[in-house]
């Protein structure tokens, strides 16, 4: 009974091997770019008349932020470059249009002297207005050049004052201009309308929102987005795709993003060479209110117009994200210097915006490309049929046959055994 037993755990793990090694090829590495300058933080501030409210652990909100940005200002890597910009810190009047250009920098982004920055933060008094919207403007101009990561963490403790400039369209146009920019968002003791206004404004760049009603949540959660923008980062390099696959751009391995408009299909080439593998994928991401189900469609398209393969992934609403991809192996050729065949992508969604919600700029695309010498036919998944299933099937069968086999012999020893004795 127990060599049985474990003659059969034997041929189940010798299974599960070969399922495992046939399943599982080794993938290859993609040379991608990234950022190599320093990384840049602005923390922008909310100093308008309400910051004045003691309601965070019986002091003051801005008495709670100046404690936690001494705290964060001595954590701060020294690799980070970090600037500091307020808003509503200025002017205390009533004129709205005046109010709403109250956006300074007290503190440049650049490399960062603790004391200097201290001592500008000290001087902070709760005084007027919220200008989100042109804050974050500003913002982005403070950390413009480069292509290290950067970061924007705002904090604020209210809704913005000055619409029409929403600062929800501000942040999508932002992310549209493809900098690589990430703004994050902490809400101080938040209304239902102020968590929802900071959380559009980071899903529209692909960053957090936090509600935030401790002192020591405040000062962990700056730290720790300080030190986020230390950590490598893969940035995005801004590609334009075309209408039409004659005047797609033409990609190389990497990673690329890109705006795509409701109703629209974004094309772009790449060329692929005997005995090399097109690796793509794409993800199209909802930075505003659509409606529910929809879809994202990847193809890969002969510059004569026949679809090759395609990739598709459906969502209902429960994600704001959709992904999908495919792969085409290029056969090899023993013609010496055969050219590479130029093999257009077309992505296109079937999203479709909430009444009322704004249609420009397009939903965020982000592609990834990765051209690799294709896999040695031997351990090849695809060139084995296992694609199709009758590899494995063909390998379940004659284990199945032979483990069979091995079983009856054993009853039969076993049976005869137990009848001589």
């Amino acid at each position: 009974m127990i060599t049985s037993t474990r003659l059969a755990a034997g041929v189940c793990v010798l299974l599960a091997a070969l399922t495992a090694g046939l399943a599982f090829p080794a993938g290859a590495a993609v040379g991608e770019p990234t950022g190599q300058d320093a990384p840049k933080v602005d923390l922008v501030l909310d100093v308008s008349g309400s910051m004045r409210a003691r309601d965070i652990d019986g002091r003051s909100r801005m008495a709670a932020a100046k404690q936690a940005f001494d705290e964060v200002l001595d954590a701060t890597p020294e690799e980070v470059e970090l600037g500091i910009r307020t808003l509503g810190a200025d002017y205390p009047g009533e004129d709205r249009r005046t109010g709403c250009k109250d956006t300074a920098q007290l503190y440049p982004v650049g490399p960062l002297d603790r004391t200097a920055a201290k001592a500008a933060v000290a001087t902070l008094t709760p005084t007027g207005w919220t200008p989100i919207g042109p804050a974050l403007l500003k913002a982005a101009d403070d950390l413009d050049g480069g292509n290290g990561s950067k970061r924007i963490v705002l904090i604020s403790d209210g809704e913005d004052t000055c619409a029409p400039l929403d600062p929800c369209e501000v942040a999508r146009e932002i992310a549209a201009k493809g900098i690589g920019l990430t703004i994050d968002t902490l809400g101080l003791v938040p209304t239902a309308e102020l968590s929802r206004q900071l959380s559009c404004i980071a899903e529209a760049t692909g960053g957090t929102y936090t509600s935030v009603e401790h002192q020591d949540e405040l000062t962990d959660k700056v730290n720790e987005l300080v030190d986020r923008a230390a950590d490598p980062v893969v940035t995005p390099v801004p590609a334009e795709g075309a209408a039409a696959c004659a005047q797609a751009p033409a990609l190389k391995s990497g990673l690329y993003s890109d705006r795509e408009e409701f109703g629209q299909q974004r094309w772009y080439r790449v060329d692929v060479r005997p005995g090399q593998e097109l690796r793509a994928s794409v993800s199209v991401a909802a930075d505003r209110a659509v409606t529910p189900a929809y879809g994202v469609l990847l193809r890969a398209v002969t510059a004569k117009g026949r679809e090759i393969v395609r990739g598709e992934a459906a969502g209902s609403g429960r994600t704001d994200v959709v992904s999908t991809g495919l792969r085409y192996p290029k056969a090899g050729s023993d013609e010496e210097g055969a050219p590479a065949e130029a093999v257009c992508l077309a992505v296109s969604h079937s999203f479709s915006a909430a009444s009322g919600v704004k249609t420009t700029p397009g939903l965020p695309l982000e592609l990834t490309v990765d051209v690799v010498d294709a896999p040695d036919p031997a351990g090849d998944v695809a060139a084995f049929g296992l694609g199709r299933g009758w590899w494995l099937l063909g390998v379940l069968v004659v284990a199945g046959f032979l483990a069979g086999l091995v079983w009856g012999w054993l009853s039969r020893w076993r049976i005869a055994v137990w009848r001589s004795s």
